[in-house]
């Protein structure tokens, strides 16, 4: 049965031409992210005794824009929760062992849950990206990006990982739909760490037979034609022609691109990797960019800093029965 926050989040649009259903249902992230929020506030306050709240660290090296804009909303966001936010940023002279050293002290602090490290890393000097996410305690690793919990989402040990923001941020949206995803046919454009691949894994052990597309892949239209379940995470505007899509497909747009367009103060919109207009007259179910994908990141963010919270405090408790 179809939650009632499904059905909040579907906007339909539907005509007949020649014959031809064409419907499009859009899921909001912005409808579903609020409904995320507000019952995560509900859980902090439930866990907020003697002063207790969960606490979140964002570090940052260097000063970034784009960077800086994407802090900010994670900031509101948790502050909107419940969560004690703080936002440490390195200057971008900062070295590889000072960051190191930092991660060290956050590791070592029992009164913070999560712990972020803002990329792209804006130093000056060298830093090796991998060993620093991997130094992050996978017990705060909220972001869900250190090997150890990627290997432990690949053997399909979900309910001992940190899922990663944003793939587990579109499973949230598919659920929405109603539609099981259990035997659908699943296609993934994209294979980076931290959506495509994981997205791969997540589509896998919530048991769709998932195939994954990437640059080398041939033939591209013909295997998005074959998806029950489209995610695209290519990076790459309007990439996905309407066209291509299965008709009554679930369709997951992850990207931001940014194209000209004089009729914005800006001279630019942002659009996703799915040529929208075209696709959600072929689409079951679809993703509007922005306001789809974007709003669950930070969303699932706050629900990892908030579940390992809640660890915490059941270790504790465990620690002072024995």
């Amino acid at each position: 049965m179809i939650s009632f926050a499904a059905n909040l989040c579907r906007l339909e649009l539907s005509c007949f031409h020649g014959g031809r259903r064409s419907i499009a249902t859009v899921i909001s992230g912005n409808i579903t992210s609020k409904l995320v929020r507000e019952r995560l506030r509900k859980e902090v306050e439930e866990m907020s005794f003697s002063g207790f709240r969960p606490g979140l660290v964002v570090l940052q090296v260097g000063d970034r824009d784009d960077s800086n804009l994407y802090i900010s909303t994670k900031l509101k966001v948790a502050a909107q929760i419940g969560i004690e936010a703080k936002h440490v940023r390195l200057p971008t002279t900062a070295t590889q062992e000072e960051v190191l050293q930092h991660i060290t002290l956050v590791n070592q602090n029992p009164s913070v849950h999560g712990l972020i490290v803002q990329l792209p890393l804006d130093s000056v000097n060298s830093i090796n990206t991998e060993l620093v996410t991997n130094a992050v305690s996978p017990e705060k690793d909220v972001d869900g990006i250190s090997c150890e919990n990627a290997g432990k989402l690949s053997r399909g040990d979900l309910a001992d990982c940190f899922l990663p923001c944003t793939p587990n941020g579109c499973m949230e949206l598919i659920r929405q739909t109603g539609v099981s995803v259990a035997g659908k046919h699943a296609v993934v454009i994209g294979r980076s760490k931290i959506v495509g691949a994981p997205m791969h894994d997540l589509l896998l052990w919530n048991h769709a037979t998932v195939t994954t597309c990437h640059s080398k892949t041939r033939d591209l239209p013909e295997q998005v034609a074959k998806a029950e379940i489209l995610v695209v995470g290519a990076g790459r505007a309007d990439m996905v022609r309407g066209e291509w899509v299965k008709e009554g497909a679930i369709v997951i747009d992850c990207g931001i691109n940014h194209v000209p367009d004089e009729t914005k103060p800006s001279g630019k919109r942002v659009v996703g990797d799915v040529h929208y207009a075209s696709a959600y007259q072929r689409a079951g179910f679809i993703t509007p960019v922005p306001g789809g994908v974007g709003p669950m990141t930070v969303a699932m963010l706050m629900e990892n800093t908030v579940k390992s919270a809640r660890r915490f405090l059941q270790r504790e408790l465990s620690r002072r029965q024995t």
